[in-house]
């Protein structure tokens, strides 16, 4: 499985605005990709840290399909506005997700 970790710090009072957009638009249309078993945002506990989008793919290929298509690149672009500055897009291979107890 590959997972993919964008680290996004939004501007001052936004995170609210950039949350709701995150969570009613954006999830489902990352969800509704091939391969692709969980989408989520990630929020900080200690003030100053980033929020990190969270995507994670049953393939390496399910993960540069979503990328080399646009997807990525037209989500990020939905909540550009609300950055305090450019995204960091790092990803990671696992050998498996941990599974509810």
């Amino acid at each position: 499985m590959y997972v993919r970790l964008t680290y996004i710090d939004f501007l001052p009072g936004r995170a609210e605005e950039a949350k709701t957009i995150y969570n009613g638009e954006l999830v489902s249309a990352v969800k509704s990709q091939k391969g692709n078993l969980d989408c989520r945002l990630l929020e900080p506990v200690s003030a100053g840290e980033d929020f990190i989008s969270m995507t994670v793919w049953e393939t390496k290929e399910d993960s540069d399909a979503y990328h080399s298509s646009g997807t990525y690149k037209k989500m990020v672009d939905r909540v550009r506005d609300l950055f305090s500055k450019e995204p960091v897009l790092k990803v990671y291979s696992t050998e498996s997700v941990m599974e509810h107890a």
